[in-house]
C-alpha cells in the first residue's frame, strides 16, 4: 500500500490522483512505445499500488482518447487518426473563439496580465533550452483564456477537446522552433485580447490551430505512418 513520508496510508483520492498523473506522463513523454501493453497487473507492481487505481486511471486515460483496448487485454497508447485531428481543430476553433470573445467582455486587467506574465516566463525557458516548458506553458495559455471567459461550461468542452489534442500535439511540444511558433501564436492571440477586437482574436486563433494542425502533420502523423 501506499504510504505517506509520516508512514502513515496515503487517502483512496490521492492515490488515484497520482497514479492516474503517473500514467499519464509516462505516455505524454514518449515512455510508453505505440506498441507497449499496458497491464494491470504489472503497473500495479511497479506503482506499488493495488489494482484498483490503476484500472481506474486507465479507463479515465481511455475515455480522454489517450488509450485504446487490445484484444489480448490491456491498453495501448491510441494510433494518430488525422481526420480526428483535423475536426478536433475546427471544433477548437469555434468554441476557443467563443470564449476569447467572451473573455473580451469579461476578462478583468489580472486575467490579461496573468497571460502576459505566463507567456513571458514560458518563452523566457524555452529560449535558454528548455523547450519542455512549453508543454505546460501551452495548456496554462489556453486554459487561462477559456477561464477569462466566465463560462464552466465552455471551459470544461474546451478541456475535453484539449485533452483529445494531447496524444497528438505531444511530440511537436518538445521541439524548440514549434514550442517559439506557438508562443508567437499565443502572443497574437493575447494582442488582439488586450486590443479588445473580437474579429482578430478569432483569426489570431484559427491562425494558431492551422499552424498546430501543419506542426502535428510533419512531426507526428508522418513520423507515426513510417514506425
Amino acid at each position: 500500500m501506499a504510504e505517506t513520508a509520516g508512514g502513515g496510508p496515503l487517502p483512496a483520492s490521492s492515490i488515484r490522483e497520482r497514479v492516474y498523473e503517473e500514467i499519464k506522463e509516462r505516455i505524454v513523454n514518449g515512455a510508453v512505445g505505440p506498441t507497449e501493453r499496458l497491464v494491470e497487473t504489472r503497473l500495479a507492481e511497479e506503482l506499488r499500488v493495488s489494482r484498483t487505481p490503476v484500472r481506474e486511471a486507465l479507463h479515465v486515460l481511455k475515455m480522454e482518447g489517450l488509450l485504446e483496448p487490445v484484444a489480448r487485454g490491456g491498453y495501448r497508447v491510441r494510433r494518430i487518426r488525422w481526420e480526428e485531428v483535423e475536426e478536433i481543430c475546427e471544433i477548437r476553433a469555434v468554441s476557443e473563439s467563443l470564449a476569447a470573445r467572451w473573455a473580451i467582455e469579461r476578462a478583468s486587467p489580472e486575467d490579461l496580465l496573468f497571460l502576459k506574465e505566463q507567456l513571458d516566463a514560458v518563452e523566457v525557458q524555452v529560449r535558454e533550452g528548455r523547450p519542455e516548458s512549453f508543454v505546460d506553458g501551452d495548456a496554462e495559455f489556453h486554459e487561462a483564456l477559456v477561464r477569462a471567459s466566465g463560462s464552466k461550461r465552455l471551459f470544461d468542452i474546451c478541456q475535453s477537446l484539449r485533452a483529445a489534442m494531447l496524444l497528438y500535439r505531444i511530440e511537436t511540444l518538445y521541439d524548440p522552433e514549434i514550442a517559439m511558433r506557438g508562443i508567437s501564436g499565443h502572443r497574437r492571440i493575447l494582442d488582439r485580447l488586450i486590443d479588445r477586437d473580437p474579429v482578430g482574436v478569432e483569426a489570431a486563433i484559427r491562425e494558431h490551430l492551422a499552424q498546430v494542425k501543419r506542426d502535428i502533420w510533419e512531426f507526428a502523423f508522418l513520423k507515426s505512418r513510417a514506425r
